[in-house]
């Protein structure tokens, strides 16, 4: 992602006119080289940051939503009011600044100390354990601090390294273009620092609701007052001749990424990619970055069909196929060897390095075995709690109710994790909220950057506006009259309105 220039609009140092910045909408600027924006909120000027703390995005090119402002990039959502990050996958503020006004013209000054607002729960359970160390828990736990709980907060993950930014694991780190230092979302000082007990490499053998107790594969346990699972989901593994043979990978931990890094600069030059799926493609596209010879073995004929529909299917196709990777659609792997792949119609494509990436499915064998209600998931209400008491689960794992379609739904993203960890640690201290926000995700493929908010697993048409081939596309999925979701090409802003729209109708229902 570049980032935005520091210097564009006017000097808010030098002064507006007031009249300038509109009632209901935002004036971006700059104080020295810092992005700046002014909205008039609750009768008064507020100035933020305007510089997203994820990956940079330009707010002042966002949309404001009430007293909020939202970033293009990537929905991120923070306060105009205290500059506090609201939404993910932003998890720190923007600053705020001093704002004057005199003779009809506003200044920007110095900045402000940070003066975020103080919570205190409505409930405080007597400790809080959450299980996976993935965006889920990670949010969760932070957000237990930020709504004013001050009990014990403990985070069981079996993974070796600290919650990380995944979705760039298959983007821009493999890619090359992304340093390692970027992707930890927290340093080990922060958990220090909130108190927040991180246990790496500690797997949980056996949850015991009735005792409110976490029973660890060391033989240890772990008593709670409110549990959280978010355990994710795992790569479906290939049953087939070769599967175990070290140049093949998959890719869902950090570890995963590094392996294939390793793979690659140990002198891998040609690799089959098996599955077309988004995290798959990002794949091919990063080792295509890489110079590699790529290669995508997949059962269906056509990408992404019953997802974004045949148009952007067929771009998305074509642009990796601009980029030199060669596509096997219709065809299985039926083998891996020391030097290949083979194919079940009998072809073969060379390969010294492998990446599987033919989805994944929810880890609640843990719930299941505690006699948790499962179901293409861990069943939970519009609370995002579990059959059983005081327990929760949120993210991959998390079969939910979705309101628009009437039904229950899985999602795999990030965000969404994001979002329902946060969700769920305000209903454990008593908020009682419901989760009603849309689900959300991007994908980039080289230069093109794929914006999907809402769910469609079904729809009537497909309403378009624009060109993939130029990178200004917009498509709504429509069923009953009803836009499902909407999926875009560099039409952020129209992008974020969709989601907007999108929560405006589920809290009419």
């Amino acid at each position: 992602m570049s980032e935005q220039s520091k210097s564009e609009g006017p000097d808010f140092t030098a002064g507006v006119p007031t009249d300038d910045i509109p009632e209901d909408g935002m004036l971006a600027g700059h104080v020295g080289e810092a992005p700046v924006l002014i909205a008039r909120v609750n009768g008064g000027l507020r100035a933020v940051g305007a510089k997203c703390t994820h990956y940079g995005g330009p707010l002042g090119k966002g949309l404001r939503v009430g007293d909020t402002v939202r970033c293009p990039w990537h929905h991120a959502c923070f306060s105009l009011t205290t500059g506090e990050a609201l939404g993910p996958p932003a998890l720190d503020a923007v600053p705020c600044w001093k704002v004057e006004e005199k003779d009809g013209q506003v200044f920007v000054r110095e900045k402000e100390p940070a003066d975020l607002p103080r919570r205190k729960p409505a409930k405080t359970p007597s400790s809080v354990v959450i299980v996976g160390g993935g965006a889920a828990g990670e949010a969760a736990a932070e957000t237990l601090r930020r709504e004013g709980y001050d009990g014990p907060v403990t985070i069981l993950s079996d993974d070796e390294a600290p919650p990380c930014d995944r979705p760039n694991l298959s983007k821009d780190y493999l890619a090359g273009s992304a340093q390692a230092s970027w992707i930890p979302l927290r340093g080990e000082e922060f958990y220090r620092e909130h108190k927040i007990d991180l246990r790496l490499k500690t797997g949980v053998s056996a949850i015991d609701s009735d005792n409110s107790r976490v029973e660890l594969a060391d033989g240890g346990e772990i008593e709670y007052g409110a549990l959280l699972l978010a355990t994710g989901a795992e790569p479906i593994a290939l049953d087939i001749l070769g599967v175990d043979l070290p140049h093949v990978h998959y890719l869902r931990s950090q570890a995963d990424s590094e392996a294939i890094i390793a793979a690659v600069e140990e002198g891998a030059k040609r690799a089959v990619v098996i599955g077309a799926s988004f995290i798959g493609l990002e794949v091919a596209a990063s080792l295509r970055q890489r110079e590699l010879d790529v290669h995508v073995v997949a059962p269906e004929t056509k990408l992404f069909e019953r997802i974004m529909g045949e148009e952007l299917g067929d771009f998305v196709r074509s642009l990796h196929e601009s980029k030199g990777i060669e596509f096997h659609l219709g065809q299985i792997a039926t083998a891996f060897d020391a030097e290949g792949v083979r194919l079940e119609n009998g072809g073969r494509i060379p390969a010294d390095l492998i990446v599987v990436g033919i989805g994944v499915r929810p880890r609640g064998e843990l719930a299941k075995e505690a006699g948790l209600e499962v179901k293409n998931g861990v069943v939970v209400n519009e609370y995002l709690e579990t059959s059983a008491p005081n327990v929760y689960a949120a993210g991959d794992i998390a079969s939910f109710p979705h309101g628009a379609s009437g039904g229950r739904i899985r999602v795999e993203h990030w965000a969404v994790a994001q979002h329902q960890g946060q969700c769920a640690a305000r209903n454990i201290l008593g908020a009682n909220e419901p989760y009603t926000k849309p689900p959300f995700f991007w994908s980039q493929h080289y230069d093109a950057a794929i914006n999907y908010v809402g769910h469609a697993a079904e729809w009537d048409r497909i309403d378009s506006e624009g060109s993939a081939g130029d990178y200004d596309y917009e498509a709504r999925f429509v069923k009953d009259g009803r836009t499902l979701a909407f999926a875009s090409i560099y039409r952020d802003v129209e992008s974020l309105q969709a989601e907007a729209a999108m929560e405006a109708a589920t809290h009419a229902l």
